[in-house]
């Protein structure tokens, strides 16, 4: 995968994040604070950050969990470690630190 494709494939996916946060009714604020990070608040203060690595041509997700690696497959962005899937794990994490059930898939 060359940079090109790596950014248009990790911009996607910043894009589906922000449009599944958006139709959320979850109590959670949202932003991209710069090109290539998203920010996602929790009403208790704790925070997810989402940002794309071009030099690992990864997605990155840092949650109150922990910290996770997602590469793309051909097909979708698979954690380096356990080879969830980006937005199934999303999902989770973002359904924990909000404290009610929020869908990304």
């Amino acid at each position: 995968m060359n940079d090109s494709e790596f950014n248009a494939l990790a911009n996607a996916a910043l894009q589906h994040i922000e449009a599944g946060l958006e139709a959320s009714a979850a109590d959670l604020d949202f932003e991209m604070i710069s090109d290539s990070v998203l920010e996602i608040d929790f009403a208790d203060g704790s925070k997810i950050i989402v940002n794309r690595h071009d030099a690992a041509r990864e997605v990155w997700v840092a949650a109150r969990s922990g910290g996770f690696h997602y590469h793309w497959d051909g097909s979708s962005w698979q954690d380096t470690r356990g080879g969830e899937e980006l937005m199934i794990a999303l999902s989770r994490l973002v359904s924990e630190q909000a404290g009610e059930a929020v869908s990304l898939v």
